[in-house]
């Protein structure tokens, strides 16, 4: 396969365009108060704290950079991310510093230097503008090399060489797919952390936990229909034959959730580096998964092109396009969890349906055959009529129910009319 038939296989998305723009850079403002176990976790002993600033966005705590004095009288700025989500901003704490340990090992200026990790110090709150602390669990940190970050996302020719590079000169210490801590992709506790002689087996396993922490959000029969084939058809179907006849697929070191916001062009250097890491010994087409979705900037097909001129496609390539979608199931199915007002809930279902008419066409028919009789049969209006597809919360995909939408809500604007006429007269009797 060509790099141009390759590159052009990632096109086949479907919502949205890519953005062209930049990210905005991140900027220092405002006071934050340091944690005593934090200075006391600072690389140089007798390093001095100057003054610590609020440092870009994060989702799920704070980031801050910390201007300092060492010893020797030289000025040194760190990164600081807190965290205060309990265990389970110990459990990304820990599981970040382990992923940048190892990758720093591989490919040192790749990503920032870690540097500790820890628990805050039990004490009064000080900082009264600190929203980290709000419920008051306990508190974590991540302890980094401060990296002054340019263009965002990475330039392509950058990033996809220095990513290719880690993916390739990594080892697996052993010699199977893992990892020795189970990572976190946003709050997601990852699957990943046995060591298995395949990657199909840890695969199954990674994608199986995450179905299973979205059916509370994706829940509706067809989704357990296309997750059941997807699980025991297609990741079989995709992943088994790049460990057969012969092949052999290395474990690399991947990034785990490498999007536009991980990377960035580091403004003293010029180099790509990046960050937000949550690690595993996997294949390392699993990256790209994340670079299919066209609401990343990194789905431009310079990125995809600039990697596979330093690492070529895995046998059997006929099934780079196919793996790539299966690939980024796990990362447009935690955006759904996780991310306020997300629009991948119908993504997810498409692209399983998608997967599983490729590779079990049949299986698929046949289980649709009985939801719809078992449907039509005990909850007729949960069945797929009219071309709808509903879960309990009230989600379709329309293919022809235009008409019973707009019957819904004429339905809905009269009982609101009732329900006023009805509050009026209560008006009129309480004024009498």
């Amino acid at each position: 396969m060509s790099v141009a038939e390759l590159t052009g296989s990632i096109s086949n998305i479907r919502i949205g365009s890519t953005p062209s723009d930049l990210i905005p850079l991140p900027q220092a403002s405002g006071a934050y108060v340091v944690d005593e176990n934090v200075k006391k976790a600072l690389p140089v002993p007798g390093t001095k704290v100057l003054n610590t600033f609020n440092y870009g966005k994060s989702l799920w705590g704070k980031t801050t950079k910390i201007v300092a004095q060492l010893p020797t009288g030289e000025a040194i700025n760190y990164f600081l991310k807190v965290v205060a989500l309990g265990d389970t901003g110990r459990h990304m704490c820990e599981g970040e510093f382990e992923s940048l340990k190892a990758i720093y090992a591989v490919s040192p200026g790749f990503v920032p230097k870690p540097y500790a990790w820890g628990k805050y110090k039990k004490t009064d709150k000080t900082d009264k503008t600190d929203k980290t602390d709000k419920t008051n669990q306990e508190t974590y940190f991540l302890l980094a090399e401060f990296r002054d970050v340019g263009q965002q996302p990475a330039d392509p020719v950058r990033l996809g060489a220095r990513l290719a590079d880690m993916h390739q000169r990594s080892v697996s210490p052993t010699g199977k797919f893992g990892f020795h801590y189970s990572t976190c992709h946003a709050k997601i506790a990852q699957a990943i952390d046995s060591w298995e002689d395949s990657w199909c087996v840890l695969y199954s396993k990674h994608l199986g936990h995450v179905i299973e922490l979205a059916k509370p959000v994706l829940k509706w029969p067809q989704f357990d229909v296309v997750c059941k084939l997807t699980l025991e058809k297609v990741v079989p179907r995709l992943l088994l034959p790049l460990q057969s006849d012969g092949r052999v697929l290395k474990p690399s070191l991947v990034h785990g959730n490498c999007w536009d916001g991980n990377t960035a062009m580091d403004m003293k250097t010029g180099e790509a580096f990046v960050f937000d890491v949550c690690s595993f010994y996997g294949h390392n087409e699993y990256d790209t998964g994340n670079w299919r979705a066209p609401r990343h900037r990194l789905s431009n097909l310079a990125y995809i092109k600039n990697y596979k001129k330093h690492f070529p496609v895995s046998e059997p390539e006929e099934d780079w396009d196919a793996r790539n979608l299966l690939y980024s199931l796990t990362f447009n199915i935690g955006n759904t969890i996780y991310i306020p007002g997300s629009s991948q809930k119908p993504v997810v279902y498409e692209d399983m349906t998608t997967l599983c008419q490729m590779f079990c066409p049949e299986d698929l028919e046949r289980e649709m055959s009985l939801l719809d009789k078992a449907s039509s049969t005990n909850h007729p209006t949960n069945a797929r009529e009219g071309g709808e597809i509903k879960d309990d919360e009230g989600y379709e995909e329309k293919e022809g129910g235009e008409e019973e939408e707009e019957e819904e809500e004429e339905e809905e604007e009269e009982e609101e009319e009732e329900e006023e006429e009805e509050e009026e007269e209560e008006e009129v009797e309480e004024d009498d």
